[in-house]
């Protein structure tokens, strides 16, 4: 992202939800908070969100949109979502992630 309005934004590492820093801290992610706890902590913030990210999708109506869908992100809320990112969850939160059950799909950038 170039534009300098784009620096504060972050990028869920699990989803690709689109925030700032602040409003994942006061209210996490809409689709992950249960999952990574991010909520009032700026540092979980920081571990499980990146502000590398190309792109962004505004999705209205992600269960009818094939660009949710091809974006794996059919069966979350409405939003801003990062169309690529760079970055990856800490392995700790992977294994645990992993163990309840949730299957973790890498969004990282790959630039074949």
């Amino acid at each position: 992202m170039s534009s300098g309005a784009n620096k504060k934004l972050r990028a869920c590492l699990l989803c690709s939800f689109v925030a700032t820093p602040q409003e994942f801290r006061r209210e996490g992610c809409p689709n992950c908070e249960n999952l990574l706890e991010m909520k009032g902590s700026i540092d979980r913030v920081m571990e499980v969100t990146t502000s590398q990210f190309d792109g962004t999708i505004a999705l209205i109506a992600p269960q009818k949109s094939w660009v949710a869908k091809w974006q794996r992100n059919d069966k979350h809320l409405p939003g801003v979502y990062a169309v690529r990112v760079q970055g990856t969850l800490p392995e700790s939160t992977i294994e645990d992630l992993e163990a309840r059950g949730v299957k973790v799909h890498s969004r990282e950038m790959n630039d074949d």
